[in-house]
């Protein structure tokens, strides 16, 4: 999926259609950090996206450093306009994290929020999150939330359901509005929990732990490994 403009300045209100606790999530994200973080900390964002993430992260911890990774550049640019007024040290590259050119120094700690199910490939899922795990310090707390579950099975379809009702119920869009929509949804990369917990140790993180799930999404704190 390209966010071009269009998408990108739709994207605000989607999210929390399609996530209706996008924000209470992001609160938790906010709260984990914090209290694992220092007043000074370096943070590697993965899709940083429209700049959400950041701002939420960004209150309270002036002196908290961001590098915001991803492949939109309309994405990018709402965010870049929308942190300006922060007093915290940025930067930004449009990439992945495959290609970006970070410098080589390590970082406190590193999200990847919805950006694991855009990728299709098992084996690239692993090799991204590896590579996460190369730029931070051992211990170093990381949050990784994606879609979650087994498209087919009954756990998911019933999930599937509430969604598509949520969908009619919350907006004017018509019934085959939403089920364009499914189609597109369900054209992404879902993993099985367990899946995505032998992924997360497989590139080299411990102790996760799912500390929020809605819907088709949920979410794992987890730490680089130590050595």
């Amino acid at each position: 999926m390209e966010f071009n403009n269009t998408l990108a300045n739709e994207y605000e209100k989607g999210i929390r259609r399609t996530l209706p606790s996008y924000d209470a999530m992001l609160r938790l994200i906010q709260t984990f950090y914090h209290s694992k973080l220092p007043e000074n900390a370096n943070m590697l964002v993965v899709g940083a996206g429209s700049g959400n993430e950041i701002l939420q992260l960004a209150e309270g911890r002036p002196h908290w450093s961001f590098t915001g990774i991803d492949p939109s550049e309309s994405m990018l640019n709402i965010a870049k306009e929308r942190l300006l007024a922060l007093p915290n040290n940025m930067s930004f590259h449009q990439a992945t994290i495959l290609d970006a050119p970070l410098p080589s120094t390590q970082y406190d700690a590193a999200s990847c929020i919805l950006v694991l199910h855009f990728i299709r490939d098992d084996e690239e899922k692993l090799v991204t999150l590896k590579e996460i795990a190369k730029y931070l310090k051992p211990g170093a707390p990381f949050v990784l939330v994606a879609k979650y579950g087994q498209p087919g099975s009954l756990e998911t379809e019933l999930q599937f359901d509430l969604w598509r009702s949520y969908w009619l119920q919350h907006t004017r869009l018509s019934v085959s509005d939403v089920a364009e929509m499914e189609k597109s949804i369900r054209s992404l990369s879902f993993m099985s929990e367990e899946d995505i917990l032998t992924l997360l140790q497989s590139a080299g993180f411990t102790k996760p732990s799912r500390f929020f799930a809605t819907t088709l999404f949920g979410g794992w704190v987890c730490f680089k490994e130590e050595h």
